[in-house]
């Protein structure tokens, strides 16, 4: 356990996986000095205090979360979480390796049809953005090294081999393919965290902005065209336009894996 002193001076650590306290050794370690001292409450593990770290921040999101709101939520004392991680951010890292833990990854052996499971990947990936909204931007904070995360990024790996692109355009197939599934999600989670929050549907959001759009002097003239591309798009629903464009550009990216493979 680190005292308070020592975690207000301390520098900011790279990644919990690199300090040596993130595995089970570590974890056991701290619950048998909060035994010895008197600290250790019973029931508490850490476990319990990562779940209940990913419940807080679906709820309320990460502007909210904290060490103080997380210890009234466990029915604990602050320092009684502190036995089990030394940070805040340790914590954060700590819940944002465990939401990639509910992922379910496809078989990704060479034998098996690599669009199909780069599709599963590329969905597991989104629905993951969407239903946790606060994993965005952890994830360009942190690391992300541990290792329900590698065993993504390992198949992530897999499939790109699979495609048959060389060595050297693997990394940016990639990158095509899972940054624009990062920024897909990112936007589509914050959208719907908006619309919750604001207390009226998706559809009913887009239908103000549209109709805000549309009455805007400076925008009137393109809006004719923009109404009938959003016409062309198809789709009765946000969803269903949303999902339309996710298959389409997901389809796009996978025929140019293809062109790039064949031109190789």
């Amino acid at each position: 356990m680190v005292s308070t002193a020592d975690r207000a001076k301390g520098p900011a650590r790279t990644s919990v996986w690199l300090e040596g306290k993130a595995g089970p050794a570590g974890a056991a370690g701290a619950a048998g000095r909060g035994r010895k001292s008197g600290g250790h409450p019973h029931g508490l593990d850490r476990d319990k205090i990562i779940d209940a770290t990913v419940r807080l921040l679906d709820t309320e999101g990460a502007a909210k979360f904290s060490m103080r709101r997380l210890a009234a939520e466990l029915n604990v004392t602050a320092m009684s979480v502190y036995w089990y991680v030394d940070t805040k951010d340790d914590l954060l890292e700590l819940a944002l390796d465990a939401v990639f833990g509910t992922l379910e990854l496809p078989d990704v052996g060479a034998e098996g049809d690599w669009r199909e499971q780069l599709r599963e990947l590329a969905a597991g990936f989104r629905t993951l953005l969407v239903r946790h909204p606060w994993v965005s931007a952890l994830i360009g904070t942190f690391l992300n090294i541990g290792p329900h995360s590698m065993g993504f990024s390992l198949a992530v790996q897999q499939v790109m081999r699979n495609t048959g692109l060389p060595p050297e355009g693997q990394m940016g197939g990639l990158a095509a393919v899972f940054h624009f599934v990062y920024g897909f999600g990112a936007i589509e989670g914050h959208f719907k965290e908006r619309c919750a929050a604001a207390g009226v549907s998706q559809d009913e959001y887009f239908r103000q902005a549209m109709g805000a759009i549309s009455e805007a002097p400076e925008f009137k003239e393109n809006f004719e065209s923009a109404a009938e591309l959003m016409e062309a798009r198809g789709g009765q629903t946000v969803e269903e336009m949303r999902e339309r464009d996710f298959g389409f550009a997901l389809d796009l990216l996978i025929d140019g894996i293809e062109a790039m493979v064949a031109r190789a």
